[in-house]
């Protein structure tokens, strides 16, 4: 895309030549497929119309002017999300999850088929969710199913009702309700989704290196961490190549933890599997040396690791073996975290941070010299690319109009009881972060927080 081409950038939306549009952002600072330029968006139907240089003069019903310290940036895309509802919308629900998405400029994501109950395994459970879904959201929202024993000739009329993929556990999942795949049941479940093209995504510890590991229990993150051992990430990781690699199915690592892993994840991508990578926020940002004792709010699997580990992340994500970062927003109720008896053992696992994520890994790219450019790439364009969603991740015409401001340079203190999470614990509380965002437009209508104009999607149409 150019911004120097008034003829050529008018020609991409039809109506677009017109001279007024719906809306029009004028800033010193966007963040486009060129780099940060400046210039003047018109959006007009929910879609950017153009892109043109800074004083070309566009006029529209409303108009937008950026401060000189804000950056529009395209929407962050959100792939890792768990709402909970129905079922456990105590733990979180449509409403407050996509309030807290938009407040940190995430204008898409995609929820994961537990811990809802009934979980998205079958379609009568995916309509089920939608319909409580569509009336709440306040960004667009697509949806995981799920493979686990037994549903595998419910998998095929689950991708044709429109999900993006398929989420399997090597190990209990931690819900009663959706259980885990052997090895061999994921390689015939991969089989089946190779023949439409389908994609599995993997929870990818081992159980039976989780079983003989140190049981944790007790308030010292040292004996929990010992728990969830390195190890059991890296057998299961090799077993997701080696079946994806007999298979020639697409599979998907989650929530990457262990760096042990990335030599033979960036082996397999030279090799041709057909093979990506996520870590998230808490990996990259939180350390194990650091968790205190009780600290439950840090429990999550697999498990925050080491300095050095953390430091290997960060590689890993700038040569290009992990593809990008998204939250794996886990949130339950307090008393599950058992924050009055501090034990890891017996606390729910998972970290809340859907509103935080953007702050959090600016705050930690910008001390390590990484551009704002990079980080959007992590958190929009490359989550949008996997997730097939074309019209998502870009500032450019023809793509849909979910942005946000974005004020890089922009302090904050985190308060949770200020966070639109459901509820209010999160290990970054009392945290000091860089960068914030002030607002978030969706289809080129900012988000109000009080009226859902988000959007049910499908795989292959957004």
């Amino acid at each position: 895309m150019s911004i120097d081409s008034s003829a050529a950038s008018a020609a991409t939306v039809p109506g677009s030549g017109d001279t007024a549009f719906d809306l029009v952002v004028r800033a010193e600072r966007i963040l486009t497929p060129d780099g940060i330029v400046a210039g003047e968006v018109g959006i007009r139907d929910g879609r950017i119309a153009v892109v043109e240089p800074h004083g070309s003069g566009l006029t529209g019903t409303e108009t937008v002017e950026l401060g000189a310290e804000q950056v529009m940036i395209p929407g962050l895309v959100d792939t890792h999300v768990h709402v909970n509802e129905p079922g456990r919308t105590e733990w979180e629900g449509f409403d407050s999850a996509t309030r807290a998405a938009a407040a940190g400029g995430v204008t898409t994501l995609i929820d994961m088929p537990l811990n809802s109950i009934p979980p998205t395994v079958d379609v009568a459970a995916l309509e089920e969710k939608k319909a409580v879904a569509a009336p709440q959201s306040h960004i667009d929202v697509g949806f995981w199913g799920g493979a686990i024993p037994g549903n595998k000739a419910d998998l095929r009329p689950l991708h044709e009702a429109g999900v993006f993929g398929f989420k399997c556990f090597l190990l209990h999942s931690g819900v009663d309700e959706f259980p885990h795949l052997t090895a061999d049941e994921m390689e015939e479940d991969m089989a089946e989704l190779a023949t439409f093209d389908g994609l599995m995504i993997v929870h990818a510890e081992d159980s039976t290196t989780i079983d003989s590991a140190p049981q944790a229990e007790g308030d010292a993150y040292e004996r929990f961490l010992a728990s969830r051992p390195r190890e059991a990430e890296n057998i299961a990781i090799a077993e997701v190549i080696e079946r994806a690699r007999r298979t020639g199915a697409r599979a998907h690592i989650l929530h990457l933890s262990s760096s042990d892993a990335l030599p033979m994840l960036a082996q397999a991508k030279r090799d041709g599997v057909r093979l990506t990578v996520e870590t998230c926020p808490h990996y990259l940002t939180l350390l194990a040396e650091e968790i205190p004792a009780g600290g439950t709010a840090y429990k999550c699997c697999p498990p925050i690791r080491e300095e050095a580990n953390r430091e290997l992340l960060w590689q890993g994500l700038e040569d290009g073996t992990i593809d990008f970062i998204v939250s794996d927003h886990s949130p339950s109720t307090v008393d599950l975290k058992h924050v009055d008896t501090g034990d890891f053992g017996t606390a729910w696992g998972g970290v809340a941070s859907l509103q935080l994520g953007l702050s959090l890994i600016w705050t930690e790219a910008k001390k390590r010299g990484i551009a704002l450019e990079r980080v959007v790439q992590w958190m929009s364009s490359n989550p949008a690319r996997f997730a097939g969603l074309e019209r998502k991740g870009r500032i450019e015409p023809g793509v849909d109009a979910d942005f946000a401001v974005f004020s890089p340079e922009a302090s904050q203190l985190i308060d949770v009881t200020r966070l639109h999470h459901r509820n209010q614990i999160s290990p970054y509380d009392g945290r000091e972060l860089v960068g914030e965002v002030s607002g978030t437009w969706v289809r080129g209508e900012k988000v109000d927080f009080q009226t859902p104009r988000g959007r049910l999607i499908r795989r292959g149409e957004a």
